[in-house]
């Protein structure tokens, strides 16, 4: 008679690592982008010629403004799935239209920023203004889409997620408001007026309401993060 044993071998418990990881990248997009939007050197209603001559004429910032983009696409979707983990608990449907709506959108970032990078390039190549200017006034359809799908999809969709966040009481009521005002304020810096220092506040209050919630994620439980099976 074969008698088999059968042994159970114990699993390292990841959570903790992923609770810590979590409230790390939470912050960081958010940031990323306030400080991206204060060191922009032209305004967002400048004209391609304008915006041109302002890229060229600062490369050095312009490239740290490329770098800061590069790093908000890495951490942007990821930050709003990790609120999104708490927030779908309480407020499932609101919490799904916020992130069919801001996974879109930030998505679709890397796309509108790419005359950016673009201009850029051709500046350090050496290429006179006038050349990078019809280039890159030379947009293809799916920019522009890419551009209405961003605009509509992080602005309303951190709206309805600060709201998720106030119902499902993650991270606190104040840092709730902070993420549901914070794209108003950006819109309103970008289009309205044009002041860089109140799109760094508007940016920056969704960066401080993101990093609330991580500060929560790291009081949590393991069980309470994510329950074992």
């Amino acid at each position: 008679m074969t008698q088999t044993i059968t042994r159970n071998t114990p699993r390292t418990d990841i959570r903790p690592a992923w609770r810590w990881t979590a409230a790390l990248i939470l912050p960081i997009g958010p940031a990323a982008v306030a400080l991206l939007r204060f060191l922009l050197p032209y305004d967002t209603v400048d004209d391609v010629p304008t915006i041109t001559q302002k890229i060229v004429g600062n490369l050095d910032r312009s490239s740290l403004v490329i770098w800061l983009a590069y790093v908000g696409f890495l951490t942007l979707v990821p930050a709003v799935y990790f609120v999104a983990r708490l927030t779908r608990r309480r407020v499932p449907w609101l919490t799904a239209v916020a992130m069919l709506l801001l996974v879109p959108g930030y998505l679709s970032l890397p796309w509108t920023a790419s005359s950016d990078l673009f201009t850029w390039s051709a500046g350090t190549a050496g290429l006179d203004p006038a050349t990078i200017t019809r280039a890159a006034d030379v947009t293809h359809g799916s920019m522009n889409l890419a551009g209405v799908v961003f605009v509509v999809g992080h602005v309303l969709g951190t709206i309805l997620l600060g709201i998720a966040m106030w119902r499902s009481r993650v991270g606190g009521r104040w840092a709730a408001l902070a993420v549901a005002v914070s794209q108003p304020i950006h819109f309103v810096a970008a289009i309205v007026v044009s002041s860089h220092t109140l799109d760094l506040i508007g940016w920056g209050l969704q960066a401080v309401g993101f990093a609330a919630v991580g500060w929560a994620i790291l009081r949590m439980s393991n069980d309470e993060w994510q329950p074992l099976p």
